[in-house]
């Protein structure tokens, strides 16, 4: 064993150990999982049962939240259908009376009135002049003769004389006998409809009765509709030109931009989601004896912000229970790991305790077979060789005196050495109970190493130690801090090659502190283990480990009023620290 003397470094490894990434000190701001350090096997069994007991409790609120939003948006869309259908309904009795009523209206002036009493201006004048007190609506009235040509007309355009034989709408009154029109522009260039009714006379001949009525009549019906800002009510034809105006699709005889809906004799109503994620609800009704198609429609909210607005009070009520529900769960999950570690430290140190009786035991019966194998022989040994001292110091011509006395101080000195020895040993063995005495920490350590001396050489193993020379003896217990450092010195020789390095330095940090560093230039400890080191059955030795060292080592270090912490590279080495008060506390 080779013994150097070095200077001591500028900055002692404690002071070091804030800089070094390897500290083996928890860092509460450090993440951990799958972006940092892995956690212990507390912390995951914590965050394992916390999920599974939050999944098990808030799985089923999950699901009626779910349930509830879909029966929302179901319920949602049918009251929309359900208020499209009635406005339906009721707008369509409407036009259709309306229209009706007017058609009876202009039928009845046909069945009274002759001809000869229509075909004349005052004739027909009057009779515009009782459709708009009684009905309201008419704009015009003409009688047009078999040949297309208006003979006579009371309006406020200037339109006898005008041949309606190429228009469409007089060739369906010569072949169905009444008609109601498109809503179209014609020579009035305005927007309107009209009624026309043909009438057979006496020999074969026939006329038509022809009445214009504003689109006000159909636009003041729909415009007295109660809608909100998402609903539109028009009317369009069978062709898809727009009847009336329309606050989605434009204004009067522009095309729609949809579809025309196939023929039904009842209103419909049907949902189709837009692009845009809404959904759009529309109903139709064909106006009975017309050509006008009644179209509602009505762009719903999104059905999860309608959800939110009419659920809030729900929604308070499942994110409140959410919040207990994981906030009980973290405390309960958290109370029952900690109690299961407890009673793992429990055990710890039941096995503790059970490894410390054995290893006494052992130790014990070990000094005793050495007390009784070689202290016995060395007290005949040493009586002897001290008579024979005797013999040669008081025989006045002894032959060879002087070299007869070194030879048996020689002796004596040899068997003081192999009582200190095993004083040693039965001074190892002593129960761990601290029992406090003024130590040289210095002559404690090279004790120490002097238990693995022969390993030591066997391995052409370096040992450098470097002890300040002002340090202060400690008040604490000589067998634990044998123990302590013998653990470290064992595991430092089992991590070295042969031809390794072992440093062992010894310096105050303060006034009331020693540090002692072991440093080795071993393979080292992984960042993932480095944590685990000191916990109870935690081993990187395989079946060779029973993983108890260094956790009784730290154990004993904490009951002396101090601390232990590791540093250690892959490939570089490990450096134990072990920070003792000058005087052990209790």
């Amino acid at each position: 064993m080779k013994h150097t003397k070095r200077p001591m470094p500028a900055v002692l490894p404690e002071l070091k150990m804030a800089e070094n990434k390897n500290v083996n000190q928890p860092d509460e701001n450090r993440p951990s999982g799958p972006f940092g350090p892995p956690l212990s096997p507390y912390g995951r069994l914590r965050r394992f049962s916390g999920l599974l007991t939050s999944l098990i409790a808030l799985i089923p609120l999950a699901i009626l939240t779910i349930i509830n939003y879909h029966q929302d948006t179901d319920a949602y869309r049918a009251e929309n259908r359900y208020a499209i259908s009635r406005i339906l309904s009721n707008t369509k009795r409407t036009l259709e009376f309306v229209l009706e009523e007017r058609r009876s209206a202009l039928s009845f002036i046909l069945s009274e009135k002759t001809y000869e009493k229509l075909n004349t201006n005052e004739g027909l004048a009057s009779t515009l002049q009782n459709l708009k007190n009684s009905f309201g609506g008419f704009v015009d009235l003409g009688i047009i003769d078999s040949g297309g040509i208006q003979r006579s007309y009371v309006g406020p355009y200037n339109l006898a004389g005008i041949n309606y034989r190429d228009q469409g709408w007089f060739e369906e009154v010569i072949l169905r006998g009444v008609h109601v029109s498109d809503v179209f522009m014609g020579y009035r260039n305005f927007p309107h409809f009209v009624m026309a009714f043909k009438k057979e006379k006496p020999g074969g001949d026939f006329y038509v009765l022809r009445a214009t009525l504003d689109m006000e009549l159909l636009t003041r019906l729909i415009y007295n509709l109660e809608l909100d800002r998402r609903t539109d009510a028009f009317i369009i034809n069978q062709n898809g030109i727009i009847q009336t105006p329309s606050v989605f699709f434009g204004g009067v005889l522009e095309r729609a931009r949809f579809e025309v809906p196939p023929f039904m004799m009842d209103r419909e109503v049907i949902d189709e989601r837009l692009e845009e994620g809404q959904w759009l609800t529309t109903g139709y009704a064909y106006i009975s004896e017309s050509p006008y198609i009644l179209m509602v429609m009505k762009r719903l909210d999104r059905p999860f912000w309608h959800w939110v607005d009419h659920r809030a009070d729900l929604l308070w009520f499942l994110g409140i229970s959410a919040a207990l529900i994981l906030v009980v769960v973290f405390y309960s999950t958290t109370y029952m790991v900690n109690r299961l570690k407890e009673s793992d430290l429990k055990r710890a140190r039941v096995f503790h305790n059970a490894e410390y009786t054995n290893k006494m035991a052992t130790i014990g019966r070990m000094a005793a077979g050495v007390a009784h194998e070689i202290n016995n022989p060395l007290a005949i040994i040493n009586e002897k060789a001290g008579l024979l001292k005797d013999m040669a110091e008081h025989t006045p011509e002894y032959p060879q005196k002087d070299k007869t006395l070194i030879q048996i101080n020689s002796i004596l000195k040899s068997v003081e050495r192999c009582s200190n020895v095993t004083h040693r040993l039965l001074g190892f063995s002593r129960r761990m109970e601290v029992q406090k005495e003024n130590i040289n920490l210095a002559d404690l350590l090279k004790e120490v190493m002097g238990f693995q001396t022969s390993e030591i050489m066997h391995r052409n193993i370096i040992v450098e130690s470097s002890f300040a020379p002002d340090l202060p003896s400690l008040e604490s217990d000589r067998g634990q801090l044998q123990q302590v450092f013998l653990n470290i010195f064992n595991n430092a020789l089992a991590a070295i090659p042969n031809g390794g390095r072992i440093e062992i330095t010894a310096a105050s940090i303060n006034s009331g502190e020693i540090a002692v560093t072991v440093t080795d230039n071993g393979v080292g400890i992984p960042e993932k283990d480095l944590k685990h080191i000191f916990e109870p059955f935690f081993s990187t030795k395989g079946e060779f480990g029973t993983g108890l060292g260094l956790s009784i080592t730290q154990d004993i270090v904490q009951k002396l009023g101090g601390r232990i912490t590791v540093n250690s590279t892959v490939g570089t080495g490990t450096s134990f620290i072990v920070t003792l008060p000058l005087k052990t506390r209790g």
